[in-house]
């Protein structure tokens, strides 16, 4: 009993809370999300003090998986302390890799997007409880500890929701037209009809209002969690470093794959491309001033004493992994090598956005995470969408995204008239159809973001009652 009241001091503990870093990151047993918790060990040992410590807080869909997922950062994390240079030049004879692996801590929890119920519970006890790892690994010590806050959340998770690919169309298109185009906006896949969450009885909703599961596994599902979250994520002071929300969309986010009358895309054929749109719409606007009436609820705790305790809300950042041979890509498994083969050919031709790998992939997400938050503010980094990029040799950084009816930055420019070098100058990568942005574009990009934060912020409500989350 005492134990559940005074939770056993944590091996973070001993450090001052600017020296700790928790960062939670949905989807992470494989893929990106995984490789996004192996870059964050690898930068954050880079850059921050030797006495720091990072907590990171994957989740998965099951006990196993969260298992196999603690021993792989783990795994990862004590390969790194053994084999930096960079770590051992810093501490001078005396370093001892152990010591490192003692500052990188992992908690991993369980977590379905799609199970709005099983959303609100793990908020409520990450939030309010006491916290374990699975049991399963030996020498564990993460059990009943408690999150005394979020540094930033990574929405990663995601479903694509296709059959497979259309092989004609995609042999012509690849001996028809732009390689790097083709294999960056690929139109030759086949999606599946929407699956309705209401069928599944596992989940046990009603017959209405539907919920679909690309959008609930994409963003609504998110969107919920980081309300639930603000308890973590909002602060005292804007002396403490701001929470933040940090969205993985995609390259793909295209304007013609949304229409905002049918926002969870029952009615088309592009539902994941539409729930990347809307991220990124919800994203980008959501401290816009014809925005804030929808958005300033969502980010008020629903307790009035943690909003008054708690004024000061997260801020939201929009990334997206560039062109990664993941398993969301609908190849069968024999296939992926000649996949893995096209997107190589097409960094080879100078595209920007075809890492291929997962750790590259990680790149933008890594890096919102780990910035300092005045390098974030001096870059207007919220109105930006920032993509994981490299050129021919590997050499990796973030790229601004141009995002249709936005720009680069939210603002009419020209892309000629930029100066940066290289592979992250704008019009590396640019899509060759696209449009220049107008001030009306914006205008209209601003008030489609406001119609999206009111439909979510409807239907969250409307969740909330049907759920008995809170009275109606």
């Amino acid at each position: 009993m005492g134990s559940q009241l005074h939770p056993p001091q944590a091996p973070w503990d001993s450090a001052p809370p600017q020296e700790q870093l928790f960062v939670l990151i949905t989807g992470a047993n494989s893929g990106i999300g995984l490789a996004i918790g192996e870059r964050l060990i690898d930068e954050f040992l880079a850059t921050r003090s030797l006495t720091s410590h990072l907590i990171l807080l994957p989740t998965t869909r099951s006990k196993s998986k969260s298992l196999q997922t603690i021993s792989a950062l783990r795994t990862y994390a004590q390969s790194a302390a053994q084999t930096s240079s960079a770590l051992k030049s810093r501490v001078g004879p005396s370093y001892k890799w152990e010591d490192t692996v003692k500052r990188i801590h992992v908690l991993s929890l369980q977590l379905d997007l799609c199970d709005l119920r099983g959303v609100y519970d793990f908020a409520r006890r990450l939030v309010n409880e006491p916290v374990s790892n699975p049991e399963g690994l030996s020498d564990e010590y993460l059990q009943n500890v408690q999150i005394p806050r979020l540094d930033s959340v990574v929405f990663n998770a995601a479903y694509g929701g296709w059959s497979g690919v259309n092989w004609p169309l995609a042999i012509w298109n690849v001996l028809t037209k732009n390689l790097v185009e083709n294999m960056t906006w690929p139109e030759f896949k086949n999606a599946l009809p929407t699956c309705i969450l209401n069928e599944q009885p596992k989940y046990q909703y009603p017959a209405k209002p539907r919920l679909g599961e690309v959008f609930s596994a994409c963003v609504f599902g998110h969107y919920v969690l980081a309300h639930q979250l603000l308890p973590l994520l909002s602060r005292r002071s804007e002396n403490e470093s701001l929470g933040r929300i940090v969205w993985s969309s995609s390259i793909e986010a295209l304007r013609e794959g949304f229409d905002i009358s049918d926002i969870q895309c029952f009615d088309n054929s592009t539902p994941y491309e539409s729930s990347k749109r809307l991220t990124d719409l919800i994203s980008l606007t959501s401290d816009l001033p014809s925005v804030k009436a929808y958005s300033a609820p969502f980010f008020t705790p629903d307790d009035p004493k943690q909003a008054r305790e708690k004024p000061i809300a997260p801020k939201m950042y929009l990334t997206h992994p560039g062109v990664v041979a993941s398993t969301l890509f609908p190849l069968p498994w024999f296939l992926m090598w000649a996949y893995s083969l096209a997107l190589v050919i097409a960094r080879w031709l100078g595209s920007p956005w075809h890492g291929c790998t997962g750790y590259i992939g990680a790149k933008s997400a890594a890096w919102v995470a780990l910035q300092e938050q005045s390098e974030l503010d001096n870059l207007d980094a919220e109105h930006i969408k920032w993509g994981s990029s490299c050129n021919h040799k590997l050499e990796v950084g973030v790229k601004k995204t141009e995002v249709p009816g936005w720009g680069w930055e939210g603002r009419v420019e020209d892309a000629k008239a930029d100066t940066t070098l290289g592979f992250l100058a704008k019009s590396v990568g640019r899509k060759s159809s696209s449009l220049d942005t107008t001030e009306e574009d914006l205008v209209e990009f601003e008030a489609l973001g406001a119609q999206c934060w009111k439909k979510m912020e409807e239907l969250r409500r409307e969740w909330e009652k049907i759920l008995g989350i809170k009275a109606a």
